[in-house]
């Protein structure tokens, strides 16, 4: 068994291997960037070695100070996570060749799965279903367009190198077809540095179901079942369960016996995932799920599996890379019950899941989960990596019961001042159609708005909010409290009251009635933070408190999250139009266009190129044209 583990990543997975090496008694070694001096991995580690600059290029993706700290250390193997430089096949070469362990598929097995059109030829060598397209050497214009004619809209065109959502484009229509595709290999030539594409036919009523393979290096392959990933927004995955709703037994056996012969196609050694497509406007059946595409990798949503199977699949990572045998048979294997994992994203679904960043003042998940997570009240989210707080998963003896648990729980989860996606957790795990199984890629998407806004608490909450405020400070129950003039619990109320929420003034009749929501202390100033539907709300008593969201009304554009500059495209004096873009502003790898509000003059301009600047900063103010 190897005895000490050098981490490749950061973050909730480096947290996640870290518990499962110090169950086996490996000693681990974290590496860091100056962003993650303090982070929460680097603590649990045994030791740390800081590796680079904050951004993830100048760090956490160059493989030489990877395997120069692991040799630094006296590490015996390297485990890459997900991301990073966990599907680089050079990278995995290196770390072999430097005498160390590799924690993961053979590097052969990572090329012949990482180009999207090479792995479906290949699987269809090994009469893996495959959905039908075009895979071709010829990529002119014209050849792609016949072949999509072939098919029959829509289609799909994507990246052969493309992942993340990255390089794909619908075509619904064959006039539509020549702009997707230069669209499609622009983004492809610069995400991916390969302008190569392949065609699919875009199947309808999408479900993505993945199969959990894992092999060693004895010949030895069994799959763990399959997942649901079929809740998602712009092909990133938000809600991931198993087993799939709805799969039969024959079904489940037909798509788990083509997952395992797809790996065995690769000699796969290690952790892996057959992704597969499935067309769910009938139902889920076994001649209508076709091969996808496969992650040479653990994947994020890993835990299902390991909660209805009852297997640490980062321990079997460990002990096949250690040249073990897989620890069960096929027939060892079997399903119990249901688990659903969540997303937990550093993210406001109200501005479009911009990132929000900054340092978690409170954070207080609840206790009756498993939660996966590299941060901890106290930790900061940083601007340079992806903005996952955590994983929330829950187990329970049917799909309904691992729901409600969840839903249950995401209404007690508290954290602030950064915003998440929880309340949109909740809204899309109450769906009438989520809740029925009723799934396909497109119900996000379909939702709209219905799922984004994060209503307010009615007049009871904060009423039970001022009553709370109201309370002894060093109390955490709003029942220990003086009355509130000129109203009692207990009496029909008569006077107008009104808070602060979130910085939105509200009004509102007090009133009586069972609570909705949970109240949580602000350890600083004593607030209320109270917990309503998912969303965290600070409470406070009636006093404006000003944010970017009311600022443009006054012509004040503030920085909706921290970042960099990119550009600014205006100057001090300058006419503008409403809707006009005045500079970008990045931050997380995303760039927002500040435009605007109305016609005017820019009166001040405190923004410059290349500066770094804080959540509702002062970037440009606008003077109306007929002020």
């Amino acid at each position: 068994m190897i005895t000490s583990l050098l981490i490749a990543n950061r973050g909730e997975i480096a947290c996640r291997i870290i518990r499962t090496a110090r169950k086996l008694g490996i000693r681990t070694v974290a590496v860091y960037s100056d962003a993650d001096a303090n982070a929460l991995h680097v603590r649990c580690a045994d030791e740390a070695v800081h590796i680079g600059a904050s951004p993830a290029r100048d760090s956490y993706l160059i493989g030489e100070r990877i395997i120069a700290a692991a040799q630094q250390t006296g590490a015996e193997a390297i485990h890459p996570g997900y991301g990073f430089l966990s599907e680089n096949a050079e990278f995995a070469e290196a770390v072999q060749a430097a005498g160390l362990i590799w924690v993961g598929p053979n590097p052969d097995s990572i090329r012949a799965m990482g180009l999207k059109d090479a792995a479906k030829k290949l699987m269809q060598d090994a009469r893996v279903p495959v959905t039908p397209g075009y895979l071709g050497e010829d990529q002119s214009p014209e050849r792609l367009q016949s072949e999509a004619d072939r098919i029959g809209y829509p289609v799909l065109i994507k990246a052969v190198a493309g992942g993340g959502g990255k390089g794909m484009r619908r075509v619904d229509a064959p006039e539509d077809f020549a702009d997707a595709l230069a669209s499609c290999q622009r983004e492809a030539a610069s995400s991916f540095g390969n302008t190569q594409v392949l065609i699919e036919k875009y199947i309808l009523a999408p479900r993505h179901i993945e199969v959990q393979v894992f092999g060693d290096s004895h010949g030895n392959i069994v799959h763990l079942f399959e997942r649901d990933c079929s809740m998602q927004r712009r092909h990133q995955k938000v809600i991931e369960e198993a087993p799939a709703p709805g799969m039969s037994k024959s079904a489940r056996l037909a798509v788990c016996e083509a997952a395992v012969k797809a790996a065995r196609a690769v000699k796969y050694v290690g952790a892996g995932t057959i992704e597969f497509i499935a067309d769910a406007s009938q139902g889920l059946h076994a001649d209508r799920i076709w091969f996808m595409e496969m992650n040479t990798r653990l994947q994020v949503e890993h835990p299902v599996t390991e909660a209805i199977t009852g297997v640490d699949l980062v321990e079997w990572q460990l002990r096949v890379a250690s040249g073990e045998p897989l620890p069960l048979r096929q027939e060892e294997l079997s399903i119990n019950g249901h688990a659903i994992e969540a997303r937990l994203y550093a993210e406001d679904p109200a501005k479009g899941f911009l990132p929000s960043t900054g340092k978690l003042e409170v954070l207080d998940f609840p206790s009756n989960s498993r939660v996966d997570t590299g941060v901890e009240a106290g930790s900061t989210i940083s601007p340079f990596y992806d903005p996952m707080v955590a994983k929330l998963i829950y187990h329970g003896d049917t799909r309904d019961d691992a729901i409600a648990l969840l839903r249950a729980d995401l209404s007690y989860l508290t954290v602030w001042p950064v915003r998440t996606n929880s309340g949109f957790l909740y809204r899309l795990l109450g769906d009438a159609d989520f809740r029925a199984a009723r799934l396909d890629t497109g119900l996000i998407e379909r939702r709209g708005e219905a799922l984004l806004i994060d209503p307010l608490p009615g007049p009871v909450d904060l009423t039970h909010a001022l009553y709370w405020l109201d309370s002894d400070p060093s109390s955490d129950s709003y029942l220990i409290a003086r009355g509130l003039e000129g109203f009692r619990l207990n009496r029909a109320p008569a006077t107008q009251r009104a808070v602060s929420v979130s910085g939105t003034r509200v009004a509102f009749e007090a009133a009586e009635g069972d609570l909705s929501s949970h109240f949580f202390r602000h350890p600083r100033d004593g607030a209320a933070l109270l917990v309503f539907e998912g969303a965290t709300f600070r409470v406070t008593a009636d006093r404006t408190e000003g944010g970017a969201g009311g600022a443009a009304g006054n012509g004040a554009i503030l920085a909706p999250m921290p970042g960099r500059i990119v550009s600014v495209e205006v100057s001090e004096g300058e006419t503008v139009t409403a809707g006009q873009k005045l500079l970008v502003l990045e931050a997380m790898k995303m760039e927002q266009a500040l435009l605007a509000p109305f016609d005017g003059v820019v009166e001040s301009l405190a923004a410059t190129p290349g500066a770094q600047v804080q959540v509702d900063a002062l970037l440009v103010k606008v003077a109306k044209a007929d002020a």
